[in-house]
């Protein structure tokens, strides 16, 4: 059984930054296509970024050229280096493959941007 554990959320002001890591129980990254969602309080979950097997990128517009994913398989690790964070970017945060299969989704990290 699949877990995916995220981490790195917490409270950072305006501009700031921060970097989430999701570590996956068992190697799916080998072969899977990894996303990292977001939840703001009444909204829809979205997708905010993925990344291929192969390492291929894309980004949804709103975190285009502030966010970065990227993976380590070794690590079975994905990470979301997110830079110049604004009040919008305010969720909770989870990865899952794309697309998203409903068994792994974990409790998530929550990303607050405030100052």
């Amino acid at each position: 059984q699949v877990q995916l554990v995220e981490s790195g959320g917490g409270l950072v002001q305006p501009g700031g930054s921060l970097r989430l890591s999701c570590a996956a129980s068992r190697s799916i990254f080998s072969d899977d296509t990894m996303g990292w969602y977001r939840q703001a309080p009444g909204k829809e979950r979205e997708l905010v970024a993925r990344i291929t097997s192969g390492g291929s990128t894309s980004y949804a517009d709103g975190v285009k050229g502030r966010f970065t994913i990227f993976r380590d398989s070794t690590k079975n690790t994905v990470y979301l280096q997110m830079r110049s964070l604004k009040p919008e970017d305010t969720a909770a945060y989870y990865c899952n493959s794309f697309p998203a299969f409903a068994g792994y989704w974990g409790k998530g990290t929550l990303v607050s941007v405030s100052s």
